[in-house]
């Protein structure tokens, strides 16, 4: 199978699998669990062929997607309270989807307009949009306001396999090679803290002081 196909099921399996553990913490009823497993699994490559203009999009194309969401749901649903910190879990699980999505994002901008550019954008939008959907629904903390790097994984990964593929690595090599990349900045963020230096804020001037 075409790693970069697998790669999406991966994606989606995993961020869907975040999706029903966000709807476990907020103790949902099993549509709860059906939904937000769904719209975390699809939302970002969702936006992804909105945005090339790739319709109609991967799972009414492919409505294997939609069982995979729901296997996923299904399974977390009778599972969650198995875990014993579901939010641990579901930011490690997002690290590995955000790290898939980053490549596979990226190889799919890559080859529908052969731009390094979009690549970069539609590799990152993969990557993060469903989290970002899933924490608005849910009511969680939003991964894009927590202090540990998030969005430069999903960069680094997108541009790791962007330059790879462009300098002639094969094609499964530089997958693999881009996705160890994104998951090592994400999961050196999660473990150690890694953040980049934050705005801080200095008082203007007062209405008086401007001529």
């Amino acid at each position: 199978m075409d790693p970069i196909l697998l790669l999406d099921y991966a994606g989606v399996a995993v961020f869907a699998a975040t999706g029903a553990l966000a709807a476990s913490r907020k103790e949902l009823d099993f549509i709860g669990f059906l939904f937000l497993a769904g719209v975390t699994g699809i939302g970002g490559g969702t936006l992804r062929d909105v945005v090339l203009g790739d319709l109609p999009v991967f799972w009414a194309e492919n409505p294997d997607y939609l069982l995979v969401c729901a296997t996923v749901a299904v399974v977390i649903f009778f599972s969650a309270h198995l875990v014993e910190s579901r939010y641990k879990l579901l930011l490690w699980l997002d690290a590995l989807g955000l790290s898939a999505y980053s490549v596979m994002g990226a190889a799919m901008g890559l080859a529908a307009t052969g731009s390094p550019a979009v690549a970069l954008v539609t590799g990152v939008m993969t990557a993060t949009f469903g989290g970002i959907l899933r924490d608005l629904l849910a009511g969680e903390p939003s991964v894009l306001l927590r202090p540990e790097i998030y969005v430069t994984a999903a960069l680094a990964g997108a541009a790791s396999f962007i330059a790879l593929f462009s300098a002639g690595v094969e094609l499964t090599l530089a997958a693999i090679a881009a996705f160890a990349i994104a998951f090592l900045v994400r999961g050196g963020a999660l473990r150690f803290g890694w953040t980049f230096p934050r705005y801080k804020s200095r008082p203007g001037r007062r209405p008086e002081d401007i001529p």
